[in-house]
């Protein structure tokens, strides 16, 4: 059995610091434990729970780097892993698009991935899932989804809503060149394919109190993007949508925190000191109470530098910080065997050195997994 004792650091255990060591047996967290083969001198360091990253598309440049040009998964997906890990990422969802564009957010490409991530999972070492960001107008793939979620019980599903976004965008626009550039497509034919599908748009109500109602009973979480209105929060909170994911307005997001409901902001916002596409602001919500977890979005660094800028803005303090990229997440994933450095769950830890900030070793279901040093008995970090 694989055990690890982690001494001389601080550790954020029930939100707050301790300087107590943290022990790991067999994969999870223990108060105490007869033998421990190995041990870790985090002297000068912090150590926390891993980071959990609840919506994340920045594997979609592992695939296609560039427009029209892929990558086979097997090497795309172990690229991320490193990148994941790295940043201190033990569990990630990717966000990952089954719409009715063709191309690399096309059914087809969102099954081939799904395929290839469950058959190489036990292969990784951050704990990968699936964000399903189930456009509401492709309508031919509800029972898909469906089967997807019943499949994996520990999925995301993400209601998104494009196309009535897309539908009065001219061709020029920079959001249709970014879709023509990935489904291989001309502006103006994205544009035709846009009012095509915007004809089924009756269809969209039935169709998404179906795959609600699929993955209520699956167990899964379930979330809705870029909710406009509170109006919107209701609606969803009625089909049993419990997270707003990226609101796009304070009031809507302080809906869902009044019903005690989680509300996702990008880690980006935070670090960068606003939103790339004039969203709300993070941290101006963060610190309103309004946005409750933060996710890397599309920058995989960005959740640790995310939670210290929060801190060095005089914000919130770390404990508190922290609790957006670990605690907060696995809560509104339904995860309850991790985020938090407590007696029996997933042994999922980090360590941070408190002066540089940097990733000093990552431990993943109770094994190191990426360290600085070497040696097989002592690690001094």
């Amino acid at each position: 059995m694989n055990s690890i004792s982690i001494s001389g650091g601080d550790a954020l255990k029930s939100d707050e610091f301790t300087r107590k060591p943290v022990n790991i047996f067999s994969g999870v967290f223990v108060e105490s434990s007869n033998e421990f083969g190995e041990t870790v001198d985090a002297s000068d360091c912090y150590v926390l729970p891993g980071i959990i990253d609840v919506h994340g598309d920045a594997f979609e440049r592992s695939i296609q780097p560039r427009p029209n040009v892929d990558f086979p998964l097997s090497i795309a997906l172990a690229n991320v892993d490193r990148q994941l890990i790295a940043n201190g990422i033990t569990t990630a969802y990717h966000g990952l698009t089954v719409s009715w564009e063709p191309g690399l957010r096309s059914y087809e490409a969102a099954a081939n991935f799904r395929a290839h991530l469950k058959a190489l999972r036990g292969t990784f070492s951050s704990d990968m899932h699936l964000n399903i960001r189930w456009e509401t107008f492709a309508l031919n793939h509800v029972h898909d989804m469906i089967d997807w979620v019943q499949d994996d019980t520990k999925s995301i599903l993400s209601l998104n809503d494009h196309t009535t976004a897309y539908l009065d965008l001219p061709k020029t626009s920079s959001k249709i060149s970014r879709m023509a550039g990935r489904s291989g497509l001309t502006e103006g034919q994205c544009k035709d394919l846009i009012n095509d599908v915007w004809e089924r748009r009756n269809e969209v109500p039935a169709a998404i109190e179906a795959i609600c109602a699929g993955a209520r009973d699956a167990g899964c979480s379930v979330f809705a993007h870029d909710e406009l209105t509170p109006e919107n929060r209701v609606e969803h909170r009625r089909l049993g949508v419990s997270v707003s994911e990226f609101p796009m307005t304070i009031a809507t997001a302080k809906s869902a925190v009044e019903d005690g409901e989680h509300v996702v902001l990008g880690a980006p916002n935070i670090v960068r000191g606003g939103s790339q596409n004039n969203a709300i602001d993070a941290k101006e919500s963060v610190a309103s109470g309004h946005c409750t977890v933060l996710a890397s979005d599309y920058y995989y660094p960005a959740p640790l530098a995310a939670a210290f800028k929060l801190v060095d803005d005089g914000v919130l303090p770390l404990e508190r910080a922290w609790n957006l990229i670990s605690k907060n997440p696995a809560a509104a994933a339904k995860l309850a065997d991790r985020g938090e450095i407590a007696e029996g769950m997933r042994a999922d830890c980090i360590l941070v050195d408190k002066k540089t900030r940097s990733i000093r070793m990552v431990i993943a279901n109770g094994e190191v997994k990426y360290t600085f040093n070497s040696g097989n008995q002592s690690h001094r970090v």
